[in-house]
């Protein structure tokens, strides 16, 4: 319950939606979403801070994500996305880039401790919403270290890491196939299994978005706890290597995990995403030129040509293209059909690159998916475990489990 909250990339770029009135939504369905615990498992910040300064407690005009917009998105706590963008790969400075967007989550969440406090566990977030505070549980997308150094991942969990990306995003790494880089290992190597197992034992919570099927499917027969796809959608409904097969879906909910909706018309929508693929040349994931300038950068000149891109938001897109709130919670219905409503979360992406929902501006907006979950008759147990409670469970399982 939340009544003690205040009320409420490498897609290709990226010009911001324009401003936009809020939608209108339903009273019934602003109080159950306040009362309802809300848990992001996908929310990009630190990023922008890192690239163009500023803080994550500002009131931004642009992008999708501050902390004032996501208390009245009715947030409780959310997975805190630190990217590891595939730019930085080319020269080993992957682990470099991670240490310092821990640094500076680590700084952020420190210096806006009234309003959001870090969480190592389910316990840190019942308490830390208790206190009337928004819980940030430190997500890493992208890889800690393409070679899945063990000494790494164990010196970023002492440091509060929770939540680790098993591929390295679209990007190939010596251990685990992505879903969009041409396979090495056919799955998981070796050394890939014993990091699935290491994480087990840290109680890290695996985030196979972005895994190639392959890479999946092993996981879950080696892991002993449950995975997470953090940011993702369906196949049948949109054929792309990003999406989830259903075998998979079902086996993903057979070890208890879940899969997190992205909030993208490109994930779910067959026209947006012909729209963007057409618009910007190649698919969304498609990072095979990075690389291909053979000049060794240093980090620095590195941010320097990335920090245009921020804030990472989808283009502005016809009307007709994008989807209605309510088709895009038919999306998240399908997956009930297939696993269950004790499998499916709320897994945003935003400021990771989405174009929203037709009439959703940004993390403000999420009272709408409540309110098109209430129009197709979704009752009040089911909403919450689709806003907050199933991933609430897997994160307690998975960091109860810690040794």
């Amino acid at each position: 319950m939340r009544s003690h909250i205040l009320a409420a990339v490498p897609f290709v770029l990226l010009s911001s939606v324009p401003a936009q009135e809020a939608a209108w939504v339903s009273e019934e369905a602003r109080r159950q979403h306040q009362e309802a615990f809300v848990f992001d498992g996908h929310v990009h910040m630190i990023n922008r801070q890192l690239h163009l300064g500023g803080s994550i407690g500002d009131r931004l005009p642009d992008g999708q994500v501050d902390l004032p917009r996501m208390k009245e998105g009715g947030i409780d706590a959310f997975f805190m996305t630190l990217f590891v963008m595939e730019q930085y790969y080319p020269a080993r400075y992957e682990t470099k880039q991670t240490l310092r967007l821990m640094n500076m989550a680590l700084d952020q969440l420190e210096q806006h401790r009234d309003v959001v406090e870090l969480a190592r566990d389910a316990s840190d977030i019942e308490r830390i919403n208790q206190a009337g505070k928004m819980a940030a549980v430190l997500d890493l997308e992208g890889s800690f270290d393409l070679d899945g150094d063990l000494d790494v991942l164990r010196s970023l969990h002492r440091l509060g890491l929770r939540v680790v990306q098993l591929p390295a995003h679209n990007w190939g790494n010596a251990f685990a196939d992505s879903c969009c880089a041409p396979a090495r290992w056919n799955g998981l190597t070796d050394h890939g299994r014993t990091v699935v197992r290491e994480m087990n034992r840290l109680g890290m919570v695996i985030n196979v978005s972005h895994a190639s099927d392959q890479t999946l499917a092993q996981a879950l027969e080696v892991s002993t706890r449950p995975l997470v796809a953090t940011h993702h959608g369906l196949r049948s409904l949109n054929d792309i290597p990003r999406n989830m097969p259903d075998d998979l879906l079902k086996k993903l909910a057979a070890k208890g995990g879940v899969i997190g909706f992205h909030i993208g018309n490109a994930f779910h929508n067959r026209p947006h995403f012909e729209w963007l693929t057409k618009r910007a040349g190649k698919p969304f994931w498609d990072t095979s030129e990075i690389g291909q300038d053979k000049a060794r950068l240093s980090i620095y000149e590195i941010d320097r040509r990335l920090a245009p891109q921020f804030p990472m938001v989808g283009p502005a897109a016809p009307e007709e293209v994008l989807m209605s709130v309510d088709e895009w919670v038919g999306v998240v219905d399908r997956a009930i059909q297939v696993a269950g409503e004790g499998h499916v979360a709320l897994g945003s992406d935003f400021d990771g690159g989405p174009t929203p929902a037709r009439h959703m501006r940004d993390i403000r907006d999420l009272a709408m998916i409540t309110d098109a979950m209430l129009r197709r008759g979704y009752s009040k147990d089911r909403i919450r475990k689709f806003l907050g409670g199933n991933l609430m469970r897997v994160f307690r399982e998975v960091t109860s489990h810690a040794r």
